[in-house]
């Protein structure tokens, strides 16, 4: 039976404030804002590549989250999950984010606590929603952000995979919600569902206690769990507005691994989200070309690439721009044009 979606995704959409350009928040008067969210994130990068993706939140019923579920059916996503809190101290997540230049670095500065997300519940979503969708993608954020979200995507998780979804799993450590222990206990729960997983080296090292080369990393992922594909990205920062982007990704069936050259010296301008777009990538090419791991690579690398040239958490490429950036990236000689013109 065709599924409604390609991809949902569950996760807190968050208000994200910004000094104008390279200012400060200890001083600057104006603040831009945008919508961002490493789930929501994932769902934008998808739709514009093509899929027919859709969010799983908990937003305010107030203008604000009138602006976020705007802002969501901008990008032609779904907002059939999108639940509404009512209450009169109903909020959403804001965080702040302050672009670095070196040698001062990006500062990121969370208020997320006590959202209505928070108080999301399983049993706010109808049966019918997990057999709608392919793949169902989360992160380690939502199971860290207090003990509510982690039971309730927890649960969908198990719901998803017991209607036939493929899971999506990122691990995406943030120091500042959870330690290292209490992320791989809470984590090593939902891994016997896990069918794709993002984990970079760093984490797998520090958070999952691994060791050996990143080679020897992935393959016992599958070797201790029934995970199909994992892919893990490689970011080389030079600087805060410099980076070298590329990744690896494992196939445990085909028992290969995937690589290609890395983008070289990005001309960073926002890299928050990058990870994100970088997941976008990586599951269109697994889903639209039928788990062809050379594909989201190409597409991962790409698309995470671009995204740390645009501003604001999403991205705003589609697959006609990712497309000239891959064959671009793949040619080796020949005239290259300096601009689309």
């Amino acid at each position: 039976m065709e599924k409604k979606f390609d991809l949902l995704t569950f996760g807190q959409a968050l208000l994200r404030l910004s000094p104008v350009r390279d200012d400060r928040l200890v001083r600057g008067d104006t603040l831009i804002r945008q919508v961002g969210g490493a789930e929501l994130n994932v769902a934008v990068g998808a739709s514009l590549l093509g899929l027919k993706t859709g969010v799983i939140t908990k937003l305010p019923s107030h203008e604000i989250g009138a602006y976020i579920k705007n802002t969501i059916r901008s990008y032609g996503i779904s907002d059939d999950y999108i639940i509404y809190d009512t209450g009169r101290d109903a909020r959403v997540g804001i965080y702040f984010y302050e672009h670095g230049a070196y040698p001062r670095k990006p500062n990121v500065i969370y208020d997320r606590k006590n959202s209505c997300f928070e108080r999301i519940s399983i049993n706010e979503f109808k049966g019918d929603m997990y057999k709608s969708t392919t793949c169902f993608h989360t992160t380690g954020i939502t199971l860290a952000l207090c003990e509510n979200s982690r039971e309730t995507a927890i649960e969908m998780i198990k719901k998803f995979k017991d209607n036939g979804s493929i899971i999506s799993f990122d691990v995406n450590f943030r120091a500042n919600l959870w330690t290292g222990d209490e992320a791989r206990v809470t984590i090593e729960r939902i891994l016997p569902y896990v069918d794709i997983f993002f984990c970079s080296e760093d984490t797998a090292r520090l958070t999952f206690d691994k060791r050996g080369d990143i080679k020897e990393i992935m393959k016992s992922f599958t070797d201790e769990y029934p995970i199909s594909i994992v892919a893990s990205t490689q970011r080389v920062v030079h600087s805060p507005k410099v980076h070298d982007f590329g990744s690896i990704i494992y196939n445990a069936y085909q028992n290969e691994y995937y690589t290609e050259e890395p983008y070289k010296s990005i001309d960073v301008v926002d890299r928050i989200g990058s990870g994100d777009a970088y997941i976008a990538g990586a599951l269109y090419g697994l889903l639209h070309y039928r788990l062809d791991c050379k594909q989201a690579i190409a597409y991962g690398n790409a698309y995470s690439a671009v995204k740390n040239t645009i501003p604001g958490d999403v991205p705003s490429s589609n697959l006609h721009d990712i497309d000239i950036i891959i064959a671009d990236h793949n040619m080796t000689e020949g005239y290259r044009s300096e601009m689309n013109r």
